[in-house]
């Protein structure tokens, strides 16, 4: 790894083992300005890194009271199975997954700048100067209006702080306040792994261990990162909690928060977790997964893609469900973007994870929860949300995740109300959200359970670590109840995703509401599965890019399946719409 060293590191370095040596003498040694040696030395005397002290026989000496050893990361070597590079607040790092020999899983070999140990003390002494001057927040750092004044002004008032360390090189000041950015804004080195997209996962379990992630693509791996002590860990958890408001402490060791960029965190102290203090966060996709991308990865087929696609234009309620990292949030982020322009759509959340493309984002509210303080107050729950979204007039509502009896039972009066809703829930199978919906812990009598049209249910292997939509479902009526017709089921076995049943109360509202035919329901399939497939060959997979397809669908579908005919590029097809 990289080094940036400075001349506060040379300076130290050359008192060590001696008793002191005059500002002249390290002036002549180092070859600059004794003015600026003497500032060097104020400063870092002020937490007694060194001193300067009086000399009987003339010139005072400066003594140096700590000797910091240089900064150290494990490098692993063996088969580089991947690499790819990650930034930081201006940082650049290098990432390689290796195949280490011996070894039990693959190892996150991360490569980052890595400061002098003396120049670091410094760093953390004009953080706390720079903490007082500047009235900056991470929201502030993190809100994408106004992240770019912010960090200029920012940049303003550290620059002068660091051209007091002479011959400092260009280079050299970025990584040095891109370090002060992780230090004040971030979680120092953490930094790196948030801001990798391979990442879905990152559990610090204690200061013994090195970090571990989860790789979308390599499953767990262990990384070549680890945590100096137990209270490191604890300074970052209450770092975390204090910026979401929460708090976490011996009388309460478990924190649930989140980070300003969306990211989940669950925090524990010792003796909770036996082994030390913990902090697991869950990636957030701040590239949201689409439709094109989720055919590219044979997550769903494209047959299933372009009936979702008809359900959510033609206003059918779904709930999708699944267990834990299954793709729930993915697969509603994706479904949402069919929403048609011309409606109000409403999202709730406890995490902000929707992410629309730009033709929606004109008239959309999002809402978040928020957890109450110390005292118990200022709290705004996921049901309190869900009531309010019903008096902002929206055309779709879409709930993170349904949890409670109270938010169920607003969920499914919203549907009788003539909105159209998706959400998702813990379930495995079509047949398990029914029971668990009409049962305890949510209680929704059957008639009210006829408003849910669709289902979805998400898998994930947790062997190979890959996601598929194991089955489609629809919730039948007849005189006797309700019940699930499947209409697609994937294969394990095969990994194929198989046709397994006819619709009928697709068909039904389809021809009850819109008045098509089967016939014409068909052909609209057809359509949509044209385009579809076409932007998959195009390797349209952006969500804006994509959404800017379907918008021009919306617009004026015959332009579009005619430029799709004739071979227009995209840019053309948007252009004659």
């Amino acid at each position: 790894m990289a080094m940036v060293r400075t001349v506060i590191d040379e300076l130290c370095e050359s008192l060590i083992d001696k008793e002191g040596l005059t500002p002249s003498q390290l002036s002549e040694e180092l070859g600059i300005d004794k003015e600026k040696i003497l500032y060097l030395v104020d400063v870092l005397s002020s937490v007694d890194v060194v001193s300067l002290q009086e000399h009987p026989l003339g010139e005072p000496r400066i003594i140096l009271h700590q000797v910091l050893h240089k900064p150290r990361v494990k490098q692993y070597v063996g088969k580089v199975l991947d690499e790819y590079s990650v930034t930081s607040f201006g940082i650049t790092a290098k990432v390689e997954i290796i195949d280490v020999p011996d070894q039990t899983v693959n190892t996150y070999n991360l490569s980052y700048p890595l400061i002098g140990p003396y120049t670091e003390r410094y760093l953390d002494i004009i953080r706390d100067q720079l903490a007082r001057e500047i009235k900056i927040t991470s929201e502030d750092i993190f809100d994408k209006r106004r992240s770019k004044h912010v960090l200029e002004t920012f940049h303003n008032k550290a620059v002068p702080y660091l051209k007091n360390i002479p011959n400092l090189k260009d280079k050299d000041m970025r990584i040095l306040i891109g370090t002060l950015l992780q230090k004040m804004y971030g979680l120092g080195v953490i930094e790196y792994l948030i801001n990798d997209d391979g990442l879905e996962e990152i559990a610090i379990n204690n200061s013994e261990t090195p970090i571990v992630v989860y790789h979308k693509k390599y499953g767990w791996l262990m990384t070549n990162i680890q945590i100096s002590s137990e209270e490191e860990i604890y300074a970052y958890s209450s770092q975390i909690g204090r910026k979401s408001g929460r708090e976490i402490t011996l009388l309460n060791p478990i924190m649930d928060a989140h980070l300003y960029t969306g990211e989940r965190v669950t925090a524990t102290l010792f003796p909770i977790s036996t082994e030390g203090h913990t902090i697991t966060i869950r990636k957030f996709a701040r590239n949201p997964w689409t439709i094109t991308e989720f055919i590219n990865l044979n997550t769903l087929s494209l047959d299933m893609a372009a009936l979702l696609w008809q359900a959510v234009q033609y206003e059918m309620n779904i709930l999708i469900g699944g267990g834990t990292a299954s793709g729930k949030t993915s697969m509603l982020n994706v479904i949402s973007a069919f929403i048609p322009p011309t409606e109000r759509i409403v999202s709730v959340e406890e995490t902000r994870e929707i992410n629309l493309p730009k033709f929606l984002k004109w008239n959309w509210v999002p809402l978040t929860t928020r957890e109450p303080n110390v005292e118990g107050k200022g709290g705004v729950s996921m049901l309190d949300l869900i009531q309010s979204s019903l008096r902002l007039r929206p055309d779709r509502i879409i709930v993170g995740e349904v949890r409670k009896e109270t938010e169920a039972q607003v969920m499914f009066e919203a549907m009788h109300t003539g909105h159209s809703v998706y959400s998702t829930m813990h379930a495995d199978t079509s047949e398990q959200i029914i029971r668990r919906l009409t049962h305890q812990p949510f209680n929704i009598p059957t008639t009210e359970m006829e408003t849910l049209q669709l289902l979805i249910i998400q898998y994930r292997d947790r062997r190979t670590g890959r996601r598929r939509t194991f089955e489609i479902s629809e919730i039948a009526r007849s005189s006797e109840g309700i019940s699930v017709n499947h209409l697609f089921a994937w294969s394990p076995r095969t990994d194929k995703f198989n046709k397994v049943g006819r619709r009928t109360r697709i068909f039904e509202e389809l021809n009850l509401h819109t008045g098509m035919t089967p016939e014409e329901q068909e052909k609209d399939l057809k359509q949509k599965k044209t385009i579809l497939n076409w932007m998959i060959k195009q390797g349209i997979t952006h969500i804006d890019t994509v959404g800017s397809v379907v918008n021009a669908y919306y617009k004026s579908p015959e332009t579009v399946l005619k430029g799709i005919k004739n071979k227009w590029s995209l840019s053309k097809i948007l252009d004659m719409i």
